[in-house]
């Protein structure tokens, strides 16, 4: 008999095409535990995640609902994909969940981190997990800019998707910036992002933190909803999903 499951999931994104099955590769990290689940239990699962991630993005703690038809247990389960999955993959969790659980429904909230590095010498052992700047922003000024994004807006200048049918609008209650020795970091916390929204808004207040626009430019481009006004989108590799929050 089926049982649905909720998996805690980290991955290291650098090498893959995202989470999401792509055409004519099997670099994504759904199809890696996908194809190790088919070996499990000879029978192909369709696992859905909080939220998918792009190309070179990591997690700390993605989860993602599954239902599968076995009588190994939680620990079993979990001990199994670990033994076949790569290493740049890890299961952290495995747990039997409702019914009605899907990951990606269910979830109520995310929170993002994004490392930047201000350091005077290369991160040669941090270098696949931030983005490296020639000197370090006004962190001041990134925290005014900031709060204009505060609350329930409308984001469509900082989605990558032109074309999104659906709302753009979206909740941010929480946008905290700060540098601690050589690192500059910026946590999001929200009820959803938008395609690239977090790394847009991150290339943004770094426009701010560099002086080349205004803190109050922010308040105008969540009224322009236009993305061809905002800042450029922040590198991949600085970006981890930090948690997912369920009620």
């Amino acid at each position: 008999m089926k049982r649905n499951y909720k998996l805690s999931i980290s991955y290291d994104g650098t090498r893959y095409y995202g989470w999401e099955h792509q055409p004519n590769t099997d670099m994504t990290i759904q199809g890696k535990i996908e194809n190790v689940l088919l070996k499990m239990t000879g029978e192909m699962p369709d696992i859905q995640c909080s939220g998918r991630t792009d190309a070179g993005v990591h997690a700390k703690a993605m989860i993602a609902s599954v239902e599968l038809d076995t009588l190994k247990s939680e620990e079993d389960i979990k001990k199994y994909l670990n033994r076949y999955l790569p290493e740049d993959i890890c299961i952290n969790s495995v747990n039997v969940a409702g019914d009605r659980f899907h990951a990606r429904y269910n979830a109520r909230g995310k929170t993002y981190v994004y490392t930047c590095y201000v350091g005077d010498s290369k991160p040669i052992f941090d270098r696949k997990y931030v983005y490296a700047l020639d000197s370090c922003p006004d962190i001041g000024k990134m925290k005014e800019a900031a709060e204009y994004l505060i609350g329930e807006h409308d984001f469509a200048s900082f989605c990558a998707n032109p074309r999104m049918k659906k709302s753009t609008v979206r909740t941010v209650d929480m946008i905290d910036i700060r540098k601690k020795d050589d690192y500059v970091i910026f946590t999001y916390h929200g009820n959803g992002f938008l395609q690239h929204m977090v790394r847009i808004l991150t290339g943004t207040l770094l426009d701010v933190g560099f002086l080349k626009r205004r803190p109050e430019s922010v308040k105008e481009l969540l009224q322009i909803k236009d993305r061809r006004f905002a800042g450029d989108t922040a590198p991949a590799c600085g970006l981890c999903l930090e948690k997912v929050d369920y009620s």
